[in-house]
């Protein structure tokens, strides 16, 4: 597809010193403002798949595309500033920094990137207005916004980073099972925050995630097993 977002062509990857590929994808192409759901068992490749499509990991061989830009052309700062431009992430681990605040966290993409910055808001005070909306419709408000991240419950620092990636309207939202501390009210109400905010901002959406009852929310469903050439392998 010519719209397409994201790309993956003849891509395989696999572990240094490792022999056996834990990825190898003949095509995968995802448009601008689609989402998509990744499924498959613990093991697959999952989470790998979203380093590759991030930067964060280089493939051993074939393309990884973000709008017409293979990662494999570019050095290692500008990955790191094409990643802050067009991505947001909701890592599994959440990766807040502890000793900063709620809304310092969430503002952190606008104080790496320009681009993020400007989209959030035309100065400062419109980008805190921006991110204490997001805060608010994840359920994070009043005194909670000036607490220290590592005063946060796990669920609570789950919505932090949730936030924190929708910020400034990247192109790109990853996100690595973010529903799994949350209780089914929270879920539900997660859900319709990440996608109505990622159809606003019409940003794409790959969505890693155990629960099988939210992929039919998504445009796409990616069974990664059938989608992954490499022999899989079985986890105890």
């Amino acid at each position: 597809m010519s719209s397409a977002l994201v790309r993956l062509t003849e891509v395989r990857h696999g572990w240094p010193g490792q022999p056996r590929d834990v990825l190898d994808i003949a095509t995968l192409e995802l448009p601008a403002g689609q989402t998509a759901f990744v499924r498959g068992p613990s093991g697959c490749g999952k989470s790998t798949l979203l380093a590759l499509l991030a930067g964060v990991q280089r493939a051993r061989a074939g393309r990884v595309d973000l709008l017409g830009q293979d990662w494999a052309g570019l050095s290692a700062s500008a990955c790191d500033r094409r990643r802050a431009d067009h991505i947001g992430i909701v890592f599994q681990q959440f990766n807040l920094l502890p000793y900063l605040s709620v809304l310092d966290n969430v503002l952190l993409p606008c104080r790496l990137s320009a681009l993020r910055a400007q989209r959030a808001g035309a100065d400062a005070a419109r980008r805190e207005r921006a991110a204490l909306d997001l805060l608010d419709r994840v359920g994070l408000r009043g005194d909670l916004v000036t607490r220290r991240a590592d005063r946060l419950s796990v669920g609570q620092q789950q919505r932090v980073a949730a936030a924190r990636a929708l910020i400034g309207a990247p192109e790109l939202v990853l996100a690595d099972e973010p529903t799994s501390a949350l209780d089914e009210a929270r879920r539900d109400a997660f859900m319709d925050l990440l996608l109505g905010a990622c159809a606003e901002a019409g940003s794409t959406l790959v969505f890693v995630s155990h629960d099988a009852r939210l992929a039919p929310r998504f445009d796409h469903v990616i069974d990664l097993p059938t989608l992954n050439r490499a022999p899989q392998q079985e986890v105890a």
